[in-house]
């Protein structure tokens, strides 16, 4: 007999087939009252299948009492309750390193698209400012090979980007709640530190409520009107709100953003600003790590309820 798995979204097509062909699959998301549907449902399932964005919530686990598994399809945690997990035994499995490489490519391309002003001149010569005359000349950009790049968060992907950094010989510092193991760039204590060293401020530190803007009005300044800031994180580790008057203001050089606290919403102050570069939350966004992802998601599921063991198991909350 085929494991009860509940769906929460829509997902990959090749993972939703590979569900459906292993497991007794249901997708909570065609249902036009989910929560109802929960509620008379929820003890039929022992397997949850989720993703980042979506997460599973205490009360949600509440309503199946069966629940034995949670595999979410991304390597953010802040929307999965890994307390309420724990607490009632619930194993919870996410998908981290196959999206190291893809997000840390993408840190890099915003940090010099930004400073480069490339999607800038893109746009200035679409709208015929190199053709027409009078028009004054594009302006000069600001050079990344050899700048000071700090880096907010040193896991498996700010170690990625670290690495690609090193290949345009850049001056690398890092912060994190304690110094990495064997890392070989400097450890900063001081956030504000280190924003006021760097050129470049790459955020990549976890979401959730202990990291909550932690990049905020005090951080910006010290970064200053020459430093850029990138996010590729989560959007509610920078204060928007405070992001946004610095841009306006010209407080800070630019920013190239992946991530917003309120997605799919973007500041609107943002779409007139020639100095910041947005993306729809693109980082993973390649066929190769999507697929990647979706693997990891299927194996992690599957895993556990063959054998009780997981590829990638989420870490315990503190």
């Amino acid at each position: 007999m085929k494991h009860r798995i509940l769906q929460a979204g829509r997902l990959l097509p090749s993972l939703e087939a590979r569900l459906t062909a292993e497991f007794d699959t249901h997708l909570l998301a065609s249902e036009a009252d989910p929560q109802a549907y929960l509620a008379a449902h929820g003890g039929e399932f022992e397997g949850f299948v989720t993703s980042a964005g979506v997460g599973i919530s205490a009360a949600t686990m509440d309503r199946m009492p069966k629940l034995r598994v949670v595999s979410s399809f991304g390597v953010g945690l802040d929307k999965l309750d890994l307390a309420a997990a724990q607490s009632r035994g619930i194993a919870v499995g996410y998908t981290p390193d196959v999206l190291n490489d893809c997000v840390a490519d993408l840190a890099m391309v915003l940090m010099l698209d930004v400073a480069r002003r490339v999607s800038e001149a893109d746009r200035y010569v679409r709208r015929g400012g190199w053709t027409t005359p009078g028009v004054a000349s594009f302006p000069l950009a600001r050079k990344v090979s050899g700048a000071k790049l700090g880096i907010v968060g040193l896991g498996r992907i700010g170690q990625t980007i670290a690495k690609r950094a090193g290949g345009f010989e850049m001056d690398i510092r890092y912060h994190s709640r304690r110094p990495v193991e064997g890392a070989p760039w400097r450890h900063e204590p001081s956030l504000i530190e280190l924003a006021r060293w760097c050129d470049f401020l790459v955020v990549i530190t976890a979401g959730g409520a202990g990291t909550k803007h932690l990049i905020n009005a005090e951080v910006l300044d010290a970064l200053g009107p020459r430093g850029f800031i990138v996010n590729v994180a989560r959007g509610s580790v920078i204060d928007e709100a405070a992001l946004v008057r610095a841009l306006v203001d010209k407080r800070i050089a630019g920013a190239g953003l992946d991530v917003f606290e309120n997605e799919p919403q973007v500041p609107s102050e943002l779409f007139t600003l020639d100095n910041v570069v947005l993306l729809p939350h693109i980082a993973s966004g390649t066929q190769e790590t999507r697929q990647a992802m979706a693997d990891r998601t299927f194996d992690n599921l599957q895993g556990f309820l063959r054998d009780g063991r997981m590829v990638s198991p989420a870490p315990l909350p503190n």
